[in-house]
């Protein structure tokens, strides 16, 4: 499942002491049970058809500007997500709906910020690309190509200063890992020994070049090697191996050993945004994928053959979340759009003395 680079530093002394690498009463990383696949499913096939009824929306003119569907990569956000503790953080590109939505976000209020509606999480202000919720500890979709990624790390910055024991999982994808500021972050993460998760989602084409054509070297989790991080290549569309793989991860970040880089290898089903026709690939490829790698398909197998659930019970949560979206949806439309007044409201924040 996953393909590990070990990369240390020599000089440890200058490393702080380990703290203890699991938290006290927490399952480990490998201890998945029915209730754990069950709401792994449920969690993942909501962002599908959240993702689907947001491509509706698009398509009636509903959402405006650029929308980026993350169908296909379900189990990237969903697995590393299902590790998190309270207060860690999590920031991401432009291609943020699924992170959201896997935060615990109210399906309500990330599309009411879809169509630009007051009631959105932003406010209406943010959109697809730049939405925002502290409160569910997500730090934004960012939408200049990598610009997340030293946000990320100033998080992790912070969590250090403050002693939180927290950890920041900052999401890049392929296209943004040739991006000079994401070297820059590396460096200074493992020169200050940052408890911050890379989670590179490797979907093989970034905006619509192949990683073959785009990288001189194609695996990217050895991109930290230099810098002396430890990096992963993980099946991303299989939802448990992403879970353990973060567990590792973060236990090493949260233990103050420093940064470390999970690859997901994965694929998006569609263009790179809703007005991207997808013609640097065949028709034929994407087929394929959906019908060998897919993750929802793959955990409903594993769920049925280990006797979690029949199709009676899989059906039943399909149309639970068809309801919830359906119920967003319809909250987002007659949700009224913000008053002109706000354009002036929220520029600046007036810090204490």
């Amino acid at each position: 499942m996953a393909r590990a680079q070990t990369a240390r530093k020599t000089n440890n002394a200058a490393r702080p002491a380990a703290k203890a690498a699991k938290t006290p009463g927490k399952p480990g990383p490998g201890k998945v049970g029915k209730d754990d696949l069950l709401k792994f499913y449920r969690d993942m096939l909501l962002i599908r058809r959240f993702e689907e009824r947001a491509g509706q929306l698009y398509g009636m003119g509903l959402i405006g500007g650029f929308c980026h569907l993350y169908i296909g990569q379900e189990a990237i956000a969903v697995g590393v997500q299902s590790i998190q503790e309270e207060g860690d953080q999590v920031i991401t590109g432009y291609r943020d709906h699924g992170h959201m939505l896997a935060c615990g976000m109210d399906p309500r209020e990330v599309m009411a910020e879809l169509t630009g509606r007051i009631d959105g999480s932003s406010k209406g202000k943010g959109g697809s690309m730049h939405m925002f919720s502290t409160e569910a500890g997500f730090y934004g979709g960012h939408g200049i190509v990598g610009g997340q990624v030293p946000l990320g790390t100033g998080l992790a910055l912070a969590n250090k200063y403050r002693k939180n024991g927290k950890v920041a999982f900052t999401y890049f994808g392929d296209g943004a890992a040739n991006q000079g500021q994401v070297y820059e972050s590396f460096n200074m993460a493992e020169l200050w020994s940052l408890p911050v998760v890379y989670v590179i989602e490797n979907n093989q084409y970034a905006m619509g070049t192949s990683i073959e054509r785009s990288s001189s070297e194609t695996h990217l989790y050895k991109r930290g090697a230099s810098f002396r991080i430890p990096g992963e290549e993980v099946d991303g569309m299989d939802v448990v191996a992403v879970r353990q793989a973060a567990a590792k991860a973060a236990a090493h970040a949260r233990s103050g050993e420093g940064p470390y880089i999970l690859e997901m290898k994965t694929y998006r089903y569609r263009g790179h945004s809703m007005s991207d026709p997808a013609k640097y690939r065949t028709r034929e490829e994407v087929d394929e994928v959906r019908k060998t790698r897919d993750p929802i398909d793959h955990l409903q197998e594993r769920l049925e053959k280990e006797g979690h659930a029949d199709d009676a019970a899989l059906k039943a949560i399909d149309a639970e979340v068809k309801k919830i979206v359906a119920d967003a949806a319809e909250f987002a439309r007659t949700s009224p759009e913000p008053p002109a007044s706000d354009l002036y409201t929220d520029v600046y924040l007036e810090a204490a003395q």
